[in-house]
């Protein structure tokens, strides 16, 4: 199958309407209602005509209203931080970070509605981590409840510029199969580059970044997961940061990090770099390769043909153990605050989007951007491993096919104020710019995640 055009991608997405005969035995058949929703602008104006399909296709097959708001990413988080502190809100909210950052964290407080009868209605469709990475911890209920309603999920895939590891003398079949070895397999292009007269150009695209928000903070994750460092917190909420196991892992992982930023391999920005500036670094071809969230590297340059085919889209290699690594699996879904004015529609809404059709053609007409919940939609759609798109193979397998594990903020959300505070970046700028032991950097981190954790005791009834 070749490449979709922008004509058949918007097919697609009117296409969701027919989805509505599908959706019906999911619909409410009272009074016509209007939901508020707050929705994050796509990376590609593909995916806002995806979302604009699916909710004229819920509003014909219902009789109810959508008034979507479409908001760009970093907007849409301060409104709903806003919303949620006011109590002003909504009735339904999304955001790509929210599963990480503010859910974890109203979950605790009380501050959303139970969706629990929203997922059990496609419960048995979904993957287990997505399911696993919806539940969280209320501290009032003193139990764990389905806060989130997953309709996509995404994992950091390798990304890499094939030209310039041709160009280098170097071939992608010869990278070795293990975490630190992989890394350690782009830095002599670096040189081979630069000789050629690519002066301005770095191997790796890290994110040391002590400005965050997210992707620093992911890439040291997948660093500790390859160090063995998985135990870290564990699903009941527990976290073992005295662990020997994980304190190690934890030393590897900055001491890895901060030496190749040291050694000249990363560009000296990274330290302030925001999720946005990683992207920009590799399309402009100033890194040669980098680990990020989803194939949004790609799909900016769906409409570049010769720039879109140049990039290889890379799944994990092993841990440093040589053992199978599984992905840390993103997952997004909607929310309900507690004050929303709507909560019928809203979750009427929520159980239109997340039926596997529904979601099937608003995932596909977004290009493939973001990846199913539900395993049986990347076996049974030919979209989603069609050869002829090597990145959304690499994607999907990383993704859907082999073993994935949640974000620690659904365990702990504790972790969701740690991350916020950009803890790990900080340690790694402790070494960089103060010169501090990696243990001594480690001690300090894992000392201040002790801290704020300790205000979050998970004790389920």
């Amino acid at each position: 199958m070749n490449n979709p055009s922008r004509r058949s991608v918007i097919g697609g997405s009117l296409a969701l309407a027919a989805a509505g005969t599908i959706a019906r035995p999911y619909v409410a058949n009272a009074a016509a209602k209007t939901a508020h929703v707050w929705w994050a602008q796509g990376f590609v104006r593909e995916e806002d005509d995806a979302l604009k399909g699916m909710v004229a296709a819920y509003e014909q097959a219902s009789g109810n209203v959508i008034d979507a708001s479409i908001v760009p990413f970093g907007p849409l988080m301060q409104k709903i931080v806003s919303a949620l502190t006011s109590g002003d809100v909504p009735d339904v909210l999304t955001h790509p970070t929210a599963a990480n950052t503010v859910v974890p964290q109203s979950a605790w407080h009380d501050r959303l509605i139970d969706l629990t009868d929203v997922v059990e209605t496609q419960k048995p469709h979904y993957h287990p981590t997505a399911l696993l990475a919806s539940r969280y911890y209320n501290n009032v209920t003193k139990k764990r409840g389905f806060y989130l309603a997953p309709y996509m999920t995404g994992t950091l895939p390798f990304h890499v510029w094939g030209s310039l590891v041709d160009k280098s003398g170097y071939k992608l079949s010869d990278a070795p199969k293990t975490w630190d070895a992989f890394w350690d397999f782009f830095k002599p292009m670096q040189k081979a580059l630069r000789d050629k007269g690519m002066r301005g150009l770095y191997a790796l695209g890290m994110q040391p970044t002590t400005t965050g928000p997210a992707d620093g903070n992911n890439m040291f994750y997948h660093f500790l997961v390859a160090n063995g460092g998985n135990g870290f917190i564990t699903p009941d909420g527990v976290p073992h940061l005295e662990d020997p196991q994980v304190k190690q892992a934890v030393i590897k992982s900055l001491a890895y990090i901060a030496t190749a930023y040291k050694e000249g391999y990363v560009p000296p920005g990274a330290l302030s770099w925001n999720d946005a500036d990683d992207n920009n670094a590799f399309h402009a071809k100033q890194i040669i390769m980098s680990l990020d969230g989803t194939i949004s590297t790609e799909v900016a340059l769906y409409h570049k043909k010769e720039q879109y085919d140049d990039i290889v889209t890379m799944g994990l290699p092993r841990d440093n153990a040589g053992k199978q690594m599984p992905a840390l699996l993103g997952v997004i879904g909607g929310f309900i605050p507690k004050g929303a004015k709507n909560v019928e529609v809203a979750k009427d809404f929520l159980k239109y989007v997340i039926q596997p059709k529904v979601v099937n053609e608003y995932l596909k007409s977004g290009l493939g951007r973001f990846l199913p919940p539900m395993p049986e939609l990347a076996k049974s759609d030919p979209f989603w491993l069609d050869p002829a798109d090597p990145h959304r193979v690499a994607y999907t397998t990383e993704g859907v096919l082999e073993p994935t594990v949640p974000y620690y903020p659904v365990f702990n959300p504790g972790l969701a104020e740690a991350n916020a505070q950009q803890i790990w970046g900080a340690a790694e700028a402790d070494i960089i710019r103060e010169g501090m032991a990696p243990e001594a950097a480690a001690e300090k981190a894992l000392r201040r995640i002790g801290e704020i954790l300790a205000k979050y005791p998970v004790a389920e009834s």
